[in-house]
């Protein structure tokens, strides 16, 4: 891929804002010294999957909340805020990135979480993409290992070479995650998009996305 074509990949965006002062002091603190940019990424990956624990229970959809640099200021965050922040920290570090997006099927998702979105389908799971060696390789900061450890599923690990994108199987081989739909990749949240599909997929939500409150699974 041309350096031109790259360049949106590079780029601060509204959401994944590389060139916060936070994002960039986390990043340096994450990436190492090392020049080896696929070991930076690495480090990252590791670093935004456990510094953060995956919760899906406490939603908040207004844009502010979505920017990479307001995860920093929590310990816990979901699919769209880690891999958001994981690939404008890499985008900090000069490794392009950007964001991909699918429906998939949760078949080891808790019975309160179903009930409460009335479906096990996770609608606009997000992951992220990041540029190394000449290609696009595929990265899912999203479950952190002790979650993993309490499902019976192996922490996703990224070796900087290979897709890694969901458990498809738990350790036992039964089922966990299933890709249903593929919405295509992206240089920033696409966020009108992403509020359409919730309104569409979770419409007993409706009143709560369009108003962009705090969604408390929990309650």
């Amino acid at each position: 891929m041309e350096k031109q074509q790259l360049t949106q990949y590079l780029t601060p965006g509204e959401f994944m804002n590389s060139d916060h002062p936070d994002v960039i002091k986390y990043a340096r603190a994450n990436a190492g010294d090392s020049t080896d940019l696929q070991e930076k990424a690495k480090r990252l990956y590791l670093a935004v999957r456990d510094g953060f624990r995956y919760d899906a229970y406490q939603l908040d959809f207004s844009k502010k909340a979505m920017q990479a640099s307001d995860l920093l200021q929590r310990d816990y965050g979901y699919c769209v805020e880690k891999s958001n922040l994981f690939a404008a920290c890499c985008r900090a570090e000069g490794i392009p990135a950007r964001l991909g997006f699918a429906n998939v099927r949760n078949h080891l998702g808790t019975e309160k979480l179903e009930k409460k979105l009335k479906t096990d389908v996770l609608v606009f799971h997000g992951y992220a993409e990041v540029y190394l060696d000449g290609k696009w390789i595929k990265a899912t900061p999203v479950f952190n290992k002790e979650l993993c450890d309490k499902l019976g599923v192996a922490a996703l690990d990224f070796d900087g070479e290979n897709d890694n994108i969901f458990q498809a199987h738990s350790k036992t081989g039964n089922l966990f995650m299933e890709y249903l739909h593929d919405y295509g990749v992206f240089a920033d949240v696409p966020y009108e998009l992403f509020m359409s599909e919730l309104r569409k997929h979770y419409a007993h939500l409706t009143t709560e996305i369009m108003d962009l409150q705090q969604i408390n699974i929990r309650s």
